[in-house]
């Protein structure tokens, strides 16, 4: 079962999980940013296997005009020696749980392009394409 991170020691214990999707991540300062994103409405759910996080997610829910209210998943990642346990499904699952009791209408995230195997996981959890996302980095 997921289990939110609520403490300074959860949120410490996702960030090798969590850096395997964005290696950018600064391990200092990991745990005031999710905190800063948590303040913001963001929410970092874990799952382990004994002592140790196999797979994490950080989701938002949220409404905009487009969707009405919505849970968006930020981040979904299962340690690469982790996959293919059921790990990601669980999440999703659970994810999509969150979503529903809260009312939302959609439930959606977005995927790198170069990330195929993920594309296939999402595929058979019942997702489709609905858009493209643009994005421009600012100087």
């Amino acid at each position: 079962m997921p289990r939110l991170a609520t403490t300074d020691i959860d949120i410490a214990r996702c960030f090798d999980v969590l850096a395997e999707l964005r290696p950018h991540l600064c391990r200092e300062t990991f745990v005031q940013t999710i905190r800063e994103m948590q303040a913001d409405g963001f929410n970092l759910v874990y799952l382990t296997d004994g002592n140790d996080v196999v797979a994490a997610a950080g989701y938002r829910i949220y409404t905009n005009l487009y969707m009405g209210k919505h849970c968006y998943v930020d981040d979904l990642v299962t340690a690469t020696v982790q996959r293919s346990k059921g790990y990601g499904e669980q999440l999703i699952k659970w994810l999509r749980d969150q979503a529903r009791e809260a009312g939302c209408a959609h439930f959606h995230l977005d995927s790198g392009t170069h990330r195929g195997q993920a594309h296939k996981f999402y595929f058979a959890q019942g997702f489709t394409i609905a858009s493209y996302h643009f994005s421009e980095e600012l100087k």
